[in-house]
């Protein structure tokens, strides 16, 4: 099925942007659907952007669906961060008669470009949209792993999928492919101690604002695992992000948000970045979409710095470690990357129906500091949930 007829052209003249203009701006380095032309074809293995300007399920945030032309103005005449850089913009999807109707159109966008080895740039609109993402993976049958950046674990208890309840949707799909899921810089304020037992019995991880921000080696970890990334710009506090509804005065500083979209940008696993809820109604002269823009920026500075160390696929890069875990008898394998010098670890699982299910999931992100928690002879919090998973 050709997606062309879900996508619409974007006004170069509403952006700032002439083509030819200015060679050495990420804008000539666009493919970009413009008025005059036909949709770009998705190329194999490469960065495509899409606008979704779908805003019906924020919540105190209407108006959100406003910012992928708004972020587009910034991104457009920031510097080439690489002399290699190439992007396909297919412009803005065209939102449905029902957000049901925008989710299939997304879904079907997701799987497209996902399939052929390309990263997807999904810029919100509303959060919700990462379900529609979602199903784009349940289309190619494959099971995935979402992290989110997100002050909260929007696990609200409704049926109806809104900014704060599309993960438990997805929770309820059946079947279901998310396999894991993680949080990153959740804020206990607005979360309550219902919803982190919650996520710890669904053997999911979560870290709070303050733990991420001392440790950000945990935080790639978690990034690096994610095959769709969701970030919720209110996770970013109001200072340096105030287009939104409901803004913090906590959360994190822009620049850890720019580091974490960088740790995105480099893994390989991760093929569609959702950056969802900044809202221009509430932006202080472009402060947030601007933020924003620069945050992408690393994201592509990443992607192109990709090395491509992932032991599953590239073991001849890789140096294997063994530490041994007395209390439960086994032997825990470590591989360290010559190239980038960052750690995984492999998860066992003894049932070989769910080995080959999960089998791009069983190795797993993680820190130097896991390795040395195990030859202390203390398993890694993040290794237990993962295994419990795999062998309950």
């Amino acid at each position: 099925m050709s997606i062309n007829k879900y996508l619409s052209p974007i006004e170069p003249d509403e952006l700032g942007y002439h083509p030819g203009e200015y060679a050495t701006t990420i804008g000539q380095c666009i493919e970009a659907y413009i008025p005059g032309t036909n949709p770009p074809d998705i190329p194999t293995g490469g960065l495509v952007m899409l606008g979704v300007g779908e805003d019906r399920g924020a919540e105190q945030n209407a108006g959100c669906g406003s910012a992928p032309n708004e972020i587009r103005r910034y991104l457009y005449q920031l510097a080439l961060p690489t002399d290699d850089t190439k992007i396909t913009d297919l412009g803005n999807l065209v939102v449905g008669q029902t957000t049901d109707d925008t989710y299939y159109a997304v879904a079907e966008v997701v799987a497209e470009v996902v399939s052929k080895g390309s990263t997807l740039i999904l810029l919100g609109g509303s959060q919700d949209l990462t379900f529609a993402a979602y199903k784009g993976y349940e289309r190619m049958n494959r099971i995935i792993n979402i992290t989110t950046i997100d002050s909260r674990f929007d696990l609200e208890d409704n049926d109806e999928i809104t900014s704060r309840t599309w993960l438990r949707n997805i929770i309820m799909q059946e079947p279901n492919y998310l396999f894991f899921h993680a949080n990153v810089g959740y804020q206990t304020y607005f979360v309550g101690n219902k919803y982190v037992q919650l996520v710890d019995d669904l053997k999911f991880d979560a870290y709070r604002l303050g733990e991420v921000q001392q440790n950000m080696e945990r935080a790639e970890a978690l990034i690096r695992n994610a095959d769709l990334l969701s970030v919720d710009i209110s996770a970013v506090r109001q200072s340096d992000a105030p287009a939104h509804g409901a803004p913090s005065p906590h959360g994190l500083y822009g620049e850890e948000l720019c580091q974490m979209l960088r740790y995105a940008g480099l893994t390989d696993k991760t093929r569609c970045l959702g950056i969802f809820e900044a809202n221009p109604l509430y932006d202080n002269h472009g402060q947030t979409v601007h933020m924003v823009a620069q945050a992408l920026w690393y994201f592509i500075e990443g992607f192109y710095g990709r090395k491509h160390d992932n032991p599953l696929r590239n073991p001849e890069h890789c140096r294997h470690f063994i530490a041994t875990c007395e209390d439960l008898g086994i032997d825990i394998d470590f591989y360290k990357s010559n190239l980038s010098d960052r750690w995984w670890v492999r998860v066992p699982c003894d049932n070989p129906t769910l080995q080959e299910i999960y089998s791009s999931h069983l190795m797993l992100p993680c820190t130097y500091a896991d390795y040395q928690q195990c030859m202390d002879g203390s398993l890694p919090d993040l290794w237990w949930r993962y295994f419990k998973r795999l062998n309950s």
